[in-house]
């Protein structure tokens, strides 16, 4: 460990001089190029201090008070700085003074100490700001973390002052070929990761941030949506099952008004408004953005909504019929493979439909789509 030398040195401010014409004594303290000055609470008449002594002269009462005060600063000063420098860890010039004021040093935080207190506030934001899920996923991003760092190092836990670049680089590795992760879900994992490091670095946990020489990888994945002959197809196709043909409604449905999972399952009739132009909208909040929805329903959407209101009775005010997620998407397969359409269907895949053959091949500006969908930033409407 490479050795610095602190600097001290006592000034006084002949400009500052009171009514008794003395003058304040100043304490300078100088470390790594850095410096921190305070007052030492002593007085003398500017003609009595040498300055390359560093002393109060001539002997008399005051003079050699001043010296023995300034002289127990000096040794209190080393004192501290000495502590620091057997601790073995990094300081800065306001650790010092702090140490020499007494003022207990802040114990190295951990990596999962860090994860928690991030977590802990966003727990509070459900439902304000972020979605139960969204909470999940920081959860889940926690779990694979803490996996790492036993795979890694044995070990429970590291302190975040030990959190280097290579860490991250070794996690992203990990993630691909230990737990064999897509693309796109070691980045989402990595950025989740990313920004409580950044709530870690606001409260003063750490001083440097490890991800400032991190570039991941942009991985460009194909746009899957139907295309307008896909959609005819399924729009027309007649199901002898029941349980199909309501999925196929309920699919087409938010493939002409861009709804996610979540705010299909949640749609209620308040939701529907008419608007000043006469036309009916939906008008609710994206619970992932907590961004208000305003989407114009079509004639085929409306068409939709008034024939699944008739087929199925409502369940505490909901518009649209209850089915699970998980649920949903095995149907879509099933209906995909029916009807003879060369893609694996998900509910996602309606939003992405709506975004580019409903919108965007109708020449739609992407401000609007971007707004129509409910995202945060126009980027993530790029990537539909």
């Amino acid at each position: 460990m490479e050795l610095h030398k602190l600097n001290l040195l006592f000034i006084i401010s002949r400009s500052r001089t009171n009514k008794q014409g003395l003058a304040p004594i100043t304490c300078r303290i100088t470390y790594l190029k850095a410096r921190k000055e305070f007052s030492t609470g002593l007085f003398i008449k500017p003609e009595h201090w040498q300055n390359t002594k560093q002393k109060a002269h001539p002997p008399n009462e005051k003079n050699n008070f001043i010296n023995t005060q300034l002289s127990l600063i000096q040794n209190k000063m080393n004192q501290a700085f000495l502590f620091l420098q057997l601790q073995q860890n990094k300081f800065n010039v306001e650790a010092i003074y702090k140490q020499y004021l007494g003022e207990t040093q802040n114990k190295d935080k951990s990596l999962l100490e860090a994860f928690h207190y991030h977590n802990s506030k966003m727990e509070k934001l459900v439902g304000i700001e972020i979605s139960e899920n969204t909470l999940k996923k920081y959860r889940q991003t926690l779990n694979h973390v803490k996996a790492f760092i036993w795979f890694k190092f044995k070990r429970k836990d590291i302190l975040l002052k030990d959190l280097k670049f290579s860490f991250i680089t070794d996690l992203e590795f990990y993630l691909k070929t230990e737990r064999k992760f897509f693309p796109n879900t070691y980045l989402k994992t990595t950025q989740r990761f990313r920004r409580v490091i950044r709530v870690a670095i606001a409260q003063d946990y750490l001083d440097k941030d490890p991800f400032m020489l991190y570039k991941p990888q942009r991985i460009k994945k194909e746009i899957v949506y139907l295309t307008s002959e896909e959609l005819s197809k399924l729009e027309n196709y007649d199901f002898y099952q029941n349980r199909l043909e309501k999925i196929r409604d309920l699919f087409i449905l938010c493939c002409y008004t861009g709804l996610a999972f979540n705010e299909m399952s949640l749609l209620e009739q308040k939701h529907i408004i008419t608007n000043f132009d006469g036309n009916k909208w939906i008008k609710m909040t994206r619970q992932k953005t907590s961004k208000e929805l305003s989407i114009p329903l079509l004639p085929k959407a409306l068409h939709l909504l008034e024939k699944i209101s008739l087929t199925y009775p409502q369940r505490n005010n909901k518009l649209l019929p209850k089915i699970s997620n998980q649920k949903f998407n095995s149907y879509l397969k099933e209906i995909a493979f029916i009807v003879g359409i060369n893609k694996v269907l998900t509910h996602h895949i309606a939003r992405k439909t709506f975004a580019t053959t409903i919108l965007l091949f109708n020449d739609v500006p992407m401000e609007i789509v971007s707004e129509l969908l409910g995202h945060s930033k126009i980027s993530m409407t790029q990537e539909h």
